[in-house]
């Protein structure tokens, strides 16, 4: 049975792109520790951690779970940060894998930014929303072919290193009729939040744009 402390470790070594393997060689350690600590409820030994955390970019505490209800980012800025901007290319790249991304729109009662599920699915970003929902209300115009332009949001950030990116995307906001499910059901979204998010809304990039903070 799988731990927190194990997920978190998973997490955060696939999210970097590292084989049990390689993160076993960042951290100085034998590769089948890292599949046990891994896979096992267990806690581990303060060096082993320390180690882990490090090979990882991410803080001790981090790993144990000690920032899940706090916002990301509250450190201080590093001595001399670089913003670059990215090109669409890379925009498009750095969000391909999917996961959680903030819809920015006119809601009911005035701005509104949501977080989703969502993925990138044949040049369109997808997501999932409740039938009657805000969301729902506000991007029908009823008006055939009018569509709702809104905003889309997407960032990582690396505490430890303290550098991170931001990618906006802006278009009209689609919604998916059901005679067209069959062209975004290969888009496999699942929100987190669950209940009956039937309704899919499709994003086109007309604009993207993005930043990256690196350190010297």
């Amino acid at each position: 049975m799988t731990g927190d402390l194990g997920r978190r470790i998973a997490y955060h070594r696939e999210r970097r792109g590292l084989t049990r393997e390689q993160l076993a060689e960042r951290a100085a350690m034998a590769p089948g520790y890292v599949e046990y600590v891994e896979e096992h409820p267990d806690t581990i030994a303060t060096g082993a951690l320390t180690r882990l955390a490090g090979a990882l970019g991410v803080s001790p505490g981090e790993l144990l779970g000690g920032s899940a209800d706090r916002p990301p980012g509250p450190g201080p800025a590093r001595a001399a940060p670089m913003l670059e901007k990215l090109d669409r290319d890379e925009c498009l790249r750095l969000i391909a894998p999917g996961g959680i991304g903030r819809v920015a729109f006119a809601g009911p009662d005035g701005p509104t930014v949501l977080p989703v599920n969502y993925k990138l699915h044949e040049g369109a970003v997808v997501f999932r929303t409740a039938q009657g929902g805000q969301m729902d209300q506000a991007l029908r115009t009823g008006m055939e072919g009018v569509e709702v332009k809104i905003g889309f949001e997407v960032d990582q950030i690396d505490e430890a290193r303290r550098e991170g990116w931001s990618v906006l995307v802006q278009g009209p906001a689609h919604l998916v009729k059901e005679e067209e499910l069959d062209a975004v059901m290969g888009a496999q979204v699942s929100p987190w939040a669950g209940g009956a998010r039937e309704l899919y809304i499709r994003i086109l990039p007309h604009q993207v744009t993005g930043r990256r903070i690196r350190g010297l």
